[in-house]
């Protein structure tokens, strides 16, 4: 049963003859439009003709598509720890595990699915993986005519790593235990020093 003091009465607020014609929203709305207009006319647009013309993006910090990275050797990076599948939020990354082929690990990916429509795109996958193996592009283009077009698979994620390593090129995390992998803090104390010259 509910208390009487949890109950909250909302009252309808009484509006003005004006407010109930919107004559002020209206006015507003033509200052703006009329400001644009003429700012365009300036030359001084904000707007671009897409897709001819696009707006550069912050390659380092823009979440677009995801992609899984490739180790030195070519190889998927993934070892298939489910810590970006735990992370996610909406559930969308489905990954099956099996025994890994190569001496320097124990696992891999057999199969790795992304539900891109699924995807909020809010990064938990790429800050949660170990080894920087799954990371979001500057890739917002991504277009499908059914549902199952946009789940990408393992191999259509690797093809997305082969089309932006030149623009967004891979971290090399340092992993205990894992052959070949880089010095995190010697990478941040260089890009330190670098942002502070």
């Amino acid at each position: 049963m509910m208390k009487n003091e949890d109950i909250v009465e909302i009252v309808e607020p009484v509006l003005s003859m004006t407010e109930r014609l919107y004559v002020p929203q209206i006015l507003g709305g033509m200052v703006t439009t009329i400001t644009h207009m003429f700012t365009s006319l300036a030359g001084t647009r904000e707007t671009v003709q897409y897709p001819e013309e696009q707006r550069p993006l912050r390659v380092e910090n823009y979440r677009g598509i995801h992609r899984l990275n490739r180790d030195e050797k070519g190889r998927v990076a993934c070892v298939s720890c489910f810590m970006c599948a735990t992370a996610c939020p909406v559930n969308c990354i489905h990954i099956e595990g099996a025994e890994s082929p190569w001496d320097d690990r124990e696992k891999y990916p057999a199969k790795f699915d992304i539900d891109e429509l699924r995807c909020i795109y809010c990064g938990m996958c790429e800050e949660a993986c170990p080894v920087d193996a799954i990371e979001l592009t500057p890739g917002f283009d991504l277009v499908g005519r059914s549902r199952e077009q946009m789940i990408l698979d393992k191999e259509e994620l690797l093809g997305i790593y082969d089309k932006t390593k030149d623009i967004k090129p891979r971290k090399n995390p340092h992993v205990a235990g894992y052959p070949g992998t880089g010095n995190r803090s010697a990478d941040q104390s260089s890009e330190q020093g670098e942002a502070g010259a």
